[in-house]
């Protein structure tokens, strides 16, 4: 009985040792090698502005912008006059954006009450390599009796384009 346990142990060490080897022989290690690399660009900006309507006798000057600022300085003469900017927005990125949010914020505590600002409404979505365009427009209100003694009016806006 010593001896069939002494040969089944025999049989076993032999047949381990063929199936290691058998295994080795059929194991393959794989390499994977990979490189992500980032190719988006987010280039959302002001690409002009400018004076499209301008009540007679009043003077839109020279409007100014970079790729994030934008600036006018309306001179209005009487009431009932307004001179209207249009702003142009360019996506000349690669990823579309979509508007989050826009404020406007107007002088209404040391601003003159007899100016009044519109804004159209600025883009809601802007696909990459499109423009948009919205307006700006200053008032000086028809219903005004007299010179008031304040006569300038702040508005300062910020659109908040992300990605969408």
């Amino acid at each position: 009985m010593k001896t069939n346990k002494n040969i089944l142990i025999i049989v076993l060490l032999i047949v381990i040792s063929v199936m290691s080897v058998g295994y080795s022989a059929f194991a393959e290690e794989l390499d994977i090698n990979g490189t992500a690399q980032i190719t988006g660009q987010w280039n959302v900006k002001i690409s002009n502005i400018e004076a499209i309507s301008v009540s007679e006798g009043c003077d839109a000057g020279q409007p100014q912008y970079t790729d994030t600022n934008a600036t006018f300085d309306a001179k209005l003469q009487k009431p009932g006059d307004s001179v209207t900017y249009e702003v142009t927005v360019e996506n000349a990125g690669s990823i579309d954006a979509s508007l989050d949010h826009a404020t406007f914020n107007i002088d209404r505590d040391n601003g003159s009450p007899a100016i009044e600002y519109c804004i159209s409404n600025p883009p809601d979505e802007l696909k990459a390599g499109n423009s948009a365009t919205f307006t700006i427009t200053a008032n000086y209100k028809e219903d005004v009796t007299q010179v008031p003694s304040v006569k300038t009016r702040l508005i300062e806006g910020k659109l908040f384009f992300v990605q969408k």
